[in-house]
């Protein structure tokens, strides 16, 4: 078993995503909680912002609402920065997942295939409570070992939606820190910046396509994330994002 699988960002990322699964007063409901709180200026508490520790030295990225063409949004910022907003879920995923989002400014840079470019300007990623017997034995180890060090109920499976600089709409692949973490590119360079795209996601789909041949059905939801990096390779990103919500 490789060292890396536990390299510090590994753990932080995926403490990052999911410690709300285990926060006390975490609300549920038959949909996501809407990012702005009721008075609009404050971001909703089921949406908790996470980013790395203080001594790493990496400052978090903005997350902001902000007004947008006659609607408040999500502005997700970074500057040689991490972070990521998480809001917890109990039991399986309704049908589709379906969002409006925009790139301004994105990190042609990042190379989210190689560890020194696994930067991302706007993701939207959904977190399962995949069955420890269905991974591959060095990764089932590996995970074992992440939860005992950090004593947290991390993710086995995450699957993150991307809008890229690099890599084109349909490239998937592993993260290169952690095969539990695996992407899907939706927009890419060739995607219009400055306008909003809607997508709209079959999750069992996806799934079946990233995580199917260890899974052959659906684990539950833990949580759902959004996240914009910058920090390895110290780049800039401005996105929005809103109407993130399950769909039948």
């Amino acid at each position: 078993m490789r060292i890396t699988l536990f390299r510090y960002r590994f753990a932080i990322y995926f403490i990052a995503t999911t410690l709300i699964s285990t926060w006390p007063g975490a609300a549920f409901s038959q949909n996501l909680a809407p990012f702005d709180a009721a008075a609009g200026v404050a971001l909703h508490p089921t949406w908790v912002v996470s980013g790395l520790p203080a001594d790493k030295a990496v400052p978090r990225s903005r997350f902001s609402l902000v007004p947008l063409a006659g609607d408040t949004v999500l502005e997700l910022s970074t500057n040689a920065s991490y972070g990521v907003i998480s809001h917890a879920w109990a039991g399986p995923a309704p049908r589709h997942l379906s969002w409006r989002w925009r790139l301004e400014r994105g990190l042609p840079q990042a190379d989210i295939a190689t560890k020194p470019g696994d930067d991302a300007a706007l993701k939207v990623c959904v977190m399962f409570d995949q069955p420890l017997a269905d991974i591959p034995f060095g990764q089932r180890a590996a995970l074992q070992l992440a939860r005992a060090v950090t004593g947290q109920p991390l993710p086995a499976a995450t699957l993150c939606y991307l809008w890229d600089s690099r890599y084109p709409a349909g490239s998937a692949g592993a993260n290169p820190y952690s095969a539990r973490v695996r992407y899907l590119v939706l927009d890419g360079p060739a995607s219009p910046s400055g306008q909003w795209v809607t997508q709209r996601r079959n999750v069992a789909e996806d799934f079946d396509r990233l995580f199917g041949q260890e899974s052959r059905s659906t684990p539950a939801v833990i949580a759902v994330a959004v996240g914009a990096d910058s920090d390895n390779t110290g780049g800039q990103s401005l996105a929005y994002l809103t109407q993130l919500r399950w769909n039948p």
